[in-house]
């Protein structure tokens, strides 16, 4: 690394330090308000206002709630002999989990940063203020886009399905809308972090990891429909759709065995829906679901055998069943290359002994998708305590959550970007091999459910 460039990282990383009182209170502020994808109104809200009060041009409403802003690199990489400058966004995700448990949780809506997005959001704004503050641009020879992009948690099936034949969206995730929209075609790698949460409840021996793979999914909305009938005085006269479901349920336990576990398979439905009164046959039942698993096939293939058993529970009982196979997430593709930079970055800021390999992880994210696109990472990040999507998470070390984790990102960005001609981050592009354009994205999942 040329002294220029630590010399400038160096002046980043104070910039950002002189910002972290306001990076933490943000953080805070948005973990106290939590709100759920596709809803993420006051989130965006804010985060409106510090791109304004950066002088950063941005767009708001993308996929209904996100928001978009850019810091354009020097005019020398822009010269008409060079080919286009490349682009690299960092990523913050608005939205919350439901749970209502939390102490923080919404009153309202139960929704609660058990997942701590609000961390990811913290992060980018702080590499944006310590890139802004320092005058980036004028060293960088590609362009850096912040990106507040909602709906990561894929909930709320029935609700976005709605949102959906609407024609207010196409994807229930809002990377996956980013994409068909078209607002990832100017993107070339991206950035992000996520929280490393406890292990059986024992804290993470390392303060930041890198690399990894995760499941994907596919998601289902299942309504079960019977005959309603006084549940006491005639229920011969009914068909029950609650039979029906819990029969297709202890169906799909019985697949289990059939299921490999190398395969990484998870299934986990809920019931939102069991019926209409405690008096009457219930007619109307309904259920979200994923089929998880390591590989598309796989989750082909889980999918499938699920489809099976639940139909089989409506056979038995004469009832109607309706099973919606919507596009999930896909299996995130490693990029070994970027996962490097990022590493180093990391070790320089909590050391190489701090920094550790993640390996496969069982849950799943839309940045799985475009990572089969472009050169994707995440930086997964320590301080915290509880397990993820739980009423016990809390941030326990608020530096090292929203500062330090913006040091690693925003020098990440340097590296790639660094010099006229931005070599680190074209030589990361020239490495990975996308496995879809959109084009081939979009139609995969359009044949894949059709």
């Amino acid at each position: 690394m040329s002294n220029q460039k630590d010399e400038f990282k160096e002046r980043v990383w104070a910039a950002i330090d002189r910002r972290v009182d306001e990076i933490i209170e943000f953080g805070r502020d948005i973990f106290a308000h939590p709100e759920l994808g596709y809803k993420e109104h006051r989130t965006a809200g804010k985060v409106a206002e510090k791109f304004a009060a950066l002088g950063l041009d941005y767009r708001s409403g993308l996929g209904i709630t996100g928001l978009k802003a850019r810091v354009a690199g020097k005019l020398a990489a822009r010269a008409p002999h060079n080919p286009r400058p490349p682009s690299v966004a960092v990523i913050g995700e608005l939205d919350s989990v439901l749970c209502p448990g939390h102490p923080h949780a919404d009153p309202l809506t139960g929704a609660a940063h058990s997942c701590l997005h609000n961390g990811q959001v913290a992060m980018m704004l702080g590499v944006a203020m310590g890139l802004v503050d320092s005058a980036a641009a004028r060293h960088l020879g590609g362009d850096v886009v912040f990106v507040a992009v909602p709906a990561e948690e894929y909930v709320e099936i029935e609700y976005r399905s709605r949102l959906r034949r609407e024609g207010k969206i196409s994807f229930l995730g809002g990377k996956q809308e980013w994409i068909k929209q078209g607002e990832m075609d100017d993107v070339d790698i991206s950035l992000m972090i996520h929280a490393i949460f406890e292990d059986r409840g024992q804290p993470s021996p390392v303060k930041m990891g890198v690399g990894g793979t995760s499941n994907g999914f596919v998601g289902k909305f299942v309504r079960y429909k019977g005959s309603e009938a006084h549940a006491g005085g005639a229920p011969h006269l009914g068909v029950n759709a609650l039979n029906a479901a819990m029969l297709g349920l202890l169906g799909i336990h019985a697949q289990r065995e059939s299921l490999r576990d190398d395969d990484t398979v998870r299934i986990h439905p809920i019931m939102t829906k069991g019926g209409d009164l405690v008096n009457i046959v219930p007619a109307d039942v309904r259920l979200e679901m994923y089929v998880r698993a390591k590989t598309m096939e796989s989750i082909i293939d889980a999918a499938a055998k699920v489809d099976r058993a639940l139909k089989a529970g409506a056979l038995a009982v004469g009832a109607e069943v309706d099973i919606a196979t919507l596009p999930g997430y896909l299996p995130r593709v490693p990029a070994p290359a970027l996962d490097a930079v990022c590493r180093a970055n990391a070790a320089a800021i909590v050391g190489a002994d701090l920094v550790g390999e993640r390996g496969h992880i069982t849950a799943s994210g839309d940045l799985g998708d475009v990572s089969h696109l472009m050169p994707a990472a995440t930086l997964s990040v320590a301080g915290v305590k509880g397990q993820g999507h739980s009423e016990n998470v809390a941030v326990q070390d608020e530096y090292l959550s929203y500062v330090a984790s913006a040091k690693v990102i925003a020098g990440t960005v340097i590296d790639l970007l660094w010099g006229d001609q931005a070599e680190v981050a074209r030589q990361v592009i020239a490495s990975y091999k996308p496995v879809y354009d959109k084009e081939g994205y979009l139609r995969m999942w359009q044949d894949l459910l059709a």
